[in-house]
């Protein structure tokens, strides 16, 4: 690491839906706070700007004091703007600013001396682009897989989701069930993991939040019987682990272009290999045949369950371990920042 770098200041902005890091869901919030932790123990000088009752090692501010998703009399809108607003009025004090909250403190990045690095979580509609480009010129964008990038941006690097290890243990024996753990959503194929858990005739684990209530009361509800199909709710990071850890695979249907995926990365932290659907970031992440199967649809799905037997856990582990950790992310963002500093030099 350049002095230049390790004498200057790094606010790190996290969104305030939920806390950083978050008691269940967030994965915005779990990143920001990874690397967040990740340079202070390299003893870099960072600022957490994030909700009052986030839990970190740096220097918190803040001006929102919980999660708009956690208060909600709080209007997200007002709180993400005081939020956005309190880093940026204190712009001056910091040599780079990490942003991790989309595309609304790019319209501030004009009015402030300070380079901001954004990294681009995905993109939750194509009409919020304009936004990126316009402020192409003076930020300097990160997309966290090379399948979630677009053609109207310049990007200074790509950077992987880091996920701390010592969260999840690395179990040598194969589980019994299948597990869906993620939002309950259309995306994230909810309704389709239920399916191939029934064509394979096998039990299946549902774990996350709801939020798609209506797709939830049609599409899911309705198939829990609490013996083939069971939903536990969102799960914390203790029972993320056992979830996990305990698979026999988990499955990753997505109907969307999944920008990463980590609950992906997880799993192959605790051995669990991964069967999901041939999009977006999965071939990044999934090495097909070694650390799961990248599949076409529910029926190709299926089959693969009957070969998960072949798969080494601990190459699944050993493959999360060489790409997916924090401590290579935070070499990577450690790198961006060097070049962010010599281009404003």
């Amino acid at each position: 690491m350049n002095k230049e770098l390790k004498d200057i200041r790094i606010a790190i902005l996290s969104p305030v839906a939920w806390r950083t890091p978050p008691r269940h869901y967030g994965p915005w919030e779990q990143v920001a706070s990874n690397i967040c932790e990740g340079l202070v123990s390299r003893g870099m000088d960072v600022t957490l700007f994030a909700t009052g009752d986030s839990v970190t090692s740096a220097e918190l501010r803040y001006i929102c004091e919980k999660g708009y998703e956690e208060e909600r009399e709080v209007d997200a809108k007002v709180a993400e703007c005081m939020h956005i607003s309190y880093l940026m009025e204190q712009a001056d004090n910091f040599g780079i600013i990490h942003n991790h909250f989309d595309f609304l403190p790019l319209t501030y990045t004009r009015l402030v001396d300070t380079p901001v690095v954004t990294t681009i979580h995905g993109f939750s509609s194509p009409k919020i682009i304009p936004v990126y480009k316009r402020y192409n010129d003076i930020n300097h964008y990160v997309s966290i897989s090379n399948s979630d990038r677009s053609d109207q941006l310049e990007y200074i690097a790509t950077v992987y989701n880091g996920i701390r290890s010592s969260g999840f243990t690395f179990r040598e024996k194969q589980g019994e069930y299948l597990l869906f753990f993620g939002r309950i959503h259309p995306d994230k194929g909810t309704k389709e993991a239920i399916e191939i858990a029934r064509k394979a005739k096998m039990k299946l684990v549902i774990s996350g939040i709801i939020q798609d209530e209506g797709y939830f009361r049609s599409e899911v509800e309705p198939e829990i019987d609490n013996e083939q199909v069971v939903f536990t709710g969102s799960a914390g990071p203790a029972e993320r682990d056992s979830f996990l850890g305990g698979a026999y695979a988990l499955l990753h249907p997505v109907n969307f272009e999944e920008p990463f995926g980590l609950s992906v990365a997880e799993s192959m932290f605790c051995g669990t290999p991964v069967i999901a659907f041939n999009r977006g970031s999965m071939p990044e992440l999934i090495k097909h045949g070694e650390t799961g199967f990248l599949v076409s649809g529910i029926d190709e799905a299926v089959e693969m369950t009957g070969y998960i037997t072949g798969i080494s856990r601990k190459k699944c582990r050993d493959h999360a371990m060489k790409k997916f950790t924090v401590e290579r992310m935070v070499d990577d963002y450690i790198d961006v920042y060097s070049k962010v500093l010599e281009r404003n030099c």
